[in-house]
């Protein structure tokens, strides 16, 4: 005789990660209402991987990286549940928000929920400032057929009209905690931003990053309020705005790195 327990769906929690030691249990902690949780470690030199086992994680290593598409593609093959919510290892999952993602799980619905951030930058919760657009996170397994794209990777689904939900409460993204870290971000998304829009055949120069830039810049700070946050909301919204330069001049200026960027998709 099956128990509710045993009737009811799972959800599995997928998290990409690369040298998050200092960080990764308090993510995998977060996501313990999930009945699996896969770590695909992207080549560690840390103690991530022994971290994330540690704290209950099943944890697989595929090295030579590819993509974040490839990446959670390759995490895609371990998933054992009818759920996947795709958490990163710079991420939190509050308890409010745990409960909605289990509500919707246990509710069966072949559907795709968006999530929100709350920015959390150099020590502080920017909660004045408005969020971004939804990005989708949960998914039914057997909907989801692959993720696609160089940087901000989007799943495609087995069909269209699969209806989209969004979860009230916020997921917390712990984005950028150094000044040193943003410049490191800054340069690796710099160059998957170049590569992408190379791809599609853009142009590059500095008065196209300038325009770019502050066009960003004044969206970020005053239409989304992060000038409510004091100076920690300007440096979010400040090194946002130079990845924005920055990918514009690279397009122009960095041929070969682009071709690279793409090689290792």
């Amino acid at each position: 005789m099956t128990t509710e327990a045993e009737k009811r769906p799972t959800l599995c929690i997928g998290i990409l990660a690369v040298n998050e030691a200092h960080r990764i249990a308090a993510c995998i902690a977060s996501a313990r209402m999930a009945d699996q949780i896969v770590v695909v470690d992207s080549g560690s030199t840390d103690s991530t991987r022994e971290a994330a086992a540690a704290a209950g994680a099943e944890v697989h290593l595929h090295a030579d990286w590819q993509g974040f598409a490839t990446q959670r593609n390759r995490l895609l093959q371990y998933v054992r549940c009818d759920y996947i919510f795709f958490l990163d290892a710079d991420e939190i999952i509050p308890p409010e928000l745990a409960r909605e993602i289990l509500d919707a799980v246990h509710s069966g619905e072949d559907a795709v929920w968006e999530v929100q951030w709350n920015q959390v930058a150099y020590g502080r919760p920017l909660t004045l400032m408005k969020s971004t657009g939804g990005i989708r996170r949960l998914f039914r397994t057997e909907t989801l057929s692959h993720f696609d794209g160089v940087v901000h990777e989007g799943g495609v689904l087995k069909r269209s009209d699969v209806p989209v939900r969004r979860f009230r409460h916020r997921l917390l993204h712990y984005s950028r905690e150094t000044v040193y870290g943003s410049l490191l971000k800054l340069a690796q998304y710099v160059q998957l931003g170049a590569a992408k829009r190379a791809e599609k055949g853009r142009r590059g120069g500095v008065l196209r990053g300038m325009a770019s830039a502050t066009a960003i810049f004044i969206r970020l700070y005053i239409i989304r309020r992060g000038f409510l946050c004091g100076p920690e909301g300007f440096l979010f919204c400040f090194f946002i705005a130079l990845e924005c330069f920055f990918r514009y001049a690279a397009l122009r200026y960095d041929k070969l790195e682009q071709g690279a960027a793409l090689a290792r998709r």
